[in-house]
């Protein structure tokens, strides 16, 4: 196993200033594969509206699909740290034998978690108060539906029954889940791509660094969730224009395909200079790390 660098804190920013610099270097190449992801996807869903019997299958497929389109664009990623340019043709990178059934494994945290929430929230909450949650949730849904605003004393009458305190831990239970899953498989897919190791052995080596590093990670998440929420609030803005000029689906799609351009190169970028940073040099490909006061990649 590789020795793991132990990072100061700051290396959490230098990530993200990592992605973004990466992504700076070919925006229009990057953000193509990002939105050819995310017409994928929206193909997909509107496939599954249309035939409902389908629904189910069709999503499981995206679902496989993600962790697979991730590594394609971390490859792409990396392509261009090497000064050479991304190709559509590299989202299929994840495709190949010797490292698709590896970075299937990687969605077990997912289902692990997932399964185990899922038994919490039954044995926490029981059915019977699930059903009052569903019931308060779909009423509230249709006054927001109607225009109306439900007053403080409407929602204090449907929530009334329920045991907030335990519906409260149990999503600090998923929030403290999510994140181990995060960790679980924030460098995985480079170091099964890159580095060949096996997909539980790479998940391993993934919780290792993170919890070796978990001041740098917390600075990551922290600085990650404000870049996104800005993304976010920057692409809803065009989205209100657009929503204007050609109506709200067209403005839906855009906006989806918009997201996706931006965050998944983004997002593959911090982690393939996570990954170059938090291990020695298995290859003469590993990124460098960033200049954090130029937030470039120095070659």
């Amino acid at each position: 196993m590789d020795t793991i660098r132990r990072l100061p804190a700051s290396a959490g920013a230098e990530w993200l200033l990592g992605g973004f610099a990466l992504l700076r270097r070919a925006p229009l190449a990057l953000g193509t594969l990002g939105a050819l992801w995310g017409v994928l996807g929206a193909l997909v869903l509107a496939f599954a509206l249309a035939v409902p019997a389908l629904a189910a299958g069709l999503q499981l497929l995206l679902a496989l699909a993600g962790p697979l389109l991730f590594a394609g664009l971390v490859w792409a990623v990396r392509e261009v740290a090497q000064e050479r340019p991304a190709q559509p043709g590299h989202l299929l990178q994840g495709l190949r034998p010797d490292c698709a059934p590896r970075l299937l494994a990687t969605l077990l945290p997912q289902l692990a978690a997932g399964l185990v929430l899922g038994v919490l929230l039954l044995v926490m909450v029981g059915p019977q108060h699930l059903q009052e949650l569903y019931a308060a949730s779909e009423e509230l849904n249709a006054l927001a539906r109607s225009g109306a605003q439900p007053t403080p004393e409407q929602v204090q009458a449907l929530v009334a029954g329920l045991p907030a305190g335990r519906i409260l831990l149990w999503l600090l239970l998923g929030v403290s889940a999510a994140v181990l899953v995060a960790m679980t498989v924030f460098v995985s897919v480079p170091r099964i791509v890159f580095d060949g190791r096996g997909g539980l052995a790479a998940m391993g080596d993934s919780l290792r660094a993170c919890m070796l590093n978990l001041p740098a990670m917390l600075v990551f998440f922290l600085l990650a969730w404000i870049a996104l929420f800005a993304i976010y609030f920057a692409v809803l803005l065009v989205m209100l224009v657009v929503q204007a000029l050609v109506g709200p689906v067209l403005a839906a799609w855009l906006a989806q395909l918009l997201l996706m351009a931006a965050v998944m190169p983004l997002l593959a970028g911090a982690v393939l200079t996570a990954w170059g940073q938090l291990f020695p040099p298995s290859a003469a490909a590993s990124p460098p790390a960033p200049d954090a006061a130029s937030g470039r990649i120095e070659a």
